[in-house]
């Protein structure tokens, strides 16, 4: 069995206002897999990976690292987000610095690196990312996709041990998003945990090694990939659809079968 990262227990948390949040949630991240966490919008995804990485607080239950209740004061956030790299959906909501270079440099400074070694890992990021033309660029005058790429590899650059990916390839062309597949595939076998929010069930298909099913800020079931989103019942209910991919496999067989028969 494989040696769980991070894990959410039970966790109950509602928005000001009474919107739904998370109900009773609970998740295993194990190390060294991909997850993707499915599911339609207001599903609770991306609240839990705020919680994943403690910028919010559940009204009960606990997030854990490596089985230790994770800390909410300064010094345990800290060392929480060094390990915990989180990129969110919208990428504006993210960048802040004037050049790209400056962007994706400010987490490595902030880890305490020499300006030499923090320079190399905004290279190999930047290029990682196939942006290393922006660097001297304002993020303002980007697009969204190249705004998104930025935002990963700000993440990247910090080599995180587990790192969060709202909706990663939202806005993206189809370039960018192979582009971007190939990275967390990369990423993924470099040894990186990898949990990634989505409701695009090729991409998890494609990527995860497990898949977590949300309704109503809940974890409807979570398993290997393969199990899961061959569950047409447990897709409904999650108002999702097999992948293509695995459709496309299920009826070749049975016409296979068909041939076989006659």
């Amino acid at each position: 069995m494989a040696e769980l990262s991070l894990e959410a227990r039970a966790l109950v948390f509602r928005w000001p206002g009474g919107g739904r949040g998370l109900e009773g949630l609970d998740l295993a991240v194990s190390r060294g897999r991909t997850l993707a966490v499915l599911g339609p919008n207001g599903a609770g995804k991306s609240t839990l990976l705020l919680h994943l990485n403690g910028t919010l607080r559940p009204e009960s239950g606990e997030v854990r690292l490596e089985g230790t209740p994770a800390g909410y004061g300064r010094a345990a956030l800290s060392a929480w987000r060094r390990r915990v790299g989180l990129v969110l959906q919208d990428p504006d909501d993210q960048l802040f610095a004037a050049s790209v270079a400056e962007d994706v440099s400010f987490g490595p400074l902030n880890l305490g690196l020499p300006p030499d070694e923090a320079a190399g890992r905004v290279s190999e990021a930047l290029a990682a990312l196939g942006i290393s033309d922006l660097a001297e660029r304002a993020p303002h005058h980007l697009s969204f996709g190249q705004k998104k790429r930025v935002a990963i590899a700000g993440a990247v650059a910090m080599r995180p041990e587990i790192l969060l990916l709202d909706e990663p390839l939202a806005g993206l062309d189809p370039r960018s998003g192979l582009r971007l597949r190939v990275l967390l595939a990369g990423l993924a076998a470099a040894g990186t945990t990898l949990v990634l929010t989505t409701h695009d069930v090729d991409l998890a298909w494609a990527l995860a090694d497990e898949v977590a099913l949300f309704v109503a800020g809940r974890t409807l079931r979570q398993g290997p990939a393969a199990e899961v989103l061959a569950d047409r019942a447990l897709l409904a209910e999650a108002g999702l659809e097999p992948p293509l991919l695995l459709e496309l496999g299920v009826s070749s067989r049975a016409e296979a079968l068909a041939r076989l028969g006659r």
